[in-house]
This record gives structure tokens, C-alpha cells and sequence, in this order.
């Protein structure tokens, strides 16, 4: 049986986002809010809550996951700032966020959570961003 055989996506993380495919350790989303180009990698490891949990290989991945995916992501958006958090303190998931941030966005300088509602994605708008990345990323 395969490491991650037994994981699966949290409810939350369902609700809130878009799949778009797996890199060799993380599951690939995009958060459902169109005020911010956000991304998250969660690793298909059951019962890790921290980057800790992972093991010394796993971490690694991870961190060339986390890299790429925000090389990618800042080359799409062209964005002033990357935001990269490993939080969970409402869902225990391991998660990493990934978020491109421009001085002119709603929740400039601050975090993001809870600044603005969110805001439904233009259906076409984010499928070429998501084609867009997957092409970045190598997912196809």
C-alpha cells in the first residue's frame, strides 16, 4: 500500500477550493476567492498536521514543491509579493499556502483571512490560470 493510500482531502479544503492535480508528494488547489491568485499544497500523508510530521525526504519534497509552484505562480501574476504560510489553526490538515499579493489588493499589507468575503472566480478567467499554472508546474 502506497503512503498515501489512506489519506484524503479535508471537508474544508473541498469546500474551499479547486483541484487541479498532484505533484509527486501534494495535492495542487486553488483557493475560491478571486481577490487574491491562491494556491494551496496540502501532502497526501494521512495524520500530518505540521511540516514535522513529514519525514526528512518528505520535507524536502515539499519544499520543492512549495518552490516551484511559487516560481510558477509569480511568474503568472506577476505579483510584488509572495505569501507562503503553513498555519492550520482552523483546519489541522497539513496545508501550505502559496498567495500572490499586489500593493493594490484589498487586504494589502495585511494577511488575507478575513479582510474581504470571498469572491466568486470568473468561471473562463480562472481556467486559463489554472491552464496556465498546470503548464508552469508540469501537470500537463
Amino acid at each position: 500500500m502506497s503512503a498515501d493510500a489512506a489519506w484524503s482531502l479535508h471537508s474544508q479544503l473541498k469546500k474551499d477550493t479547486i483541484d487541479i492535480g498532484d505533484l509527486p508528494l501534494c495535492k495542487v488547489l486553488v483557493i475560491k476567492d478571486a481577490h487574491y491568485p491562491w494556491l494551496l499544497l496540502v501532502p497526501r500523508r494521512e495524520g500530518a498536521v505540521e511540516i514535522i510530521d513529514l519525514d526528512e525526504v518528505a520535507q524536502a519534497q515539499l519544499m520543492t514543491e512549495v518552490s516551484r509552484v511559487a516560481r510558477a505562480l509569480k511568474e503568472i501574476t506577476k505579483c510584488d509579493k509572495l505569501n507562503i504560510a503553513a498555519l492550520g489553526n482552523l483546519v489541522p490538515q497539513l496545508h501550505v499556502h502559496v498567495i500572490a499579493r499586489r500593493t493594490s489588493d484589498a487586504a494589502w499589507p495585511r494577511p488575507v483571512w478575513g479582510v474581504m468575503p470571498p469572491l466568486a472566480h470568473d468561471a473562463e478567467e480562472v481556467q486559463n490560470f489554472i491552464s496556465a499554472l498546470r503548464r508552469k508546474i508540469w501537470l500537463g
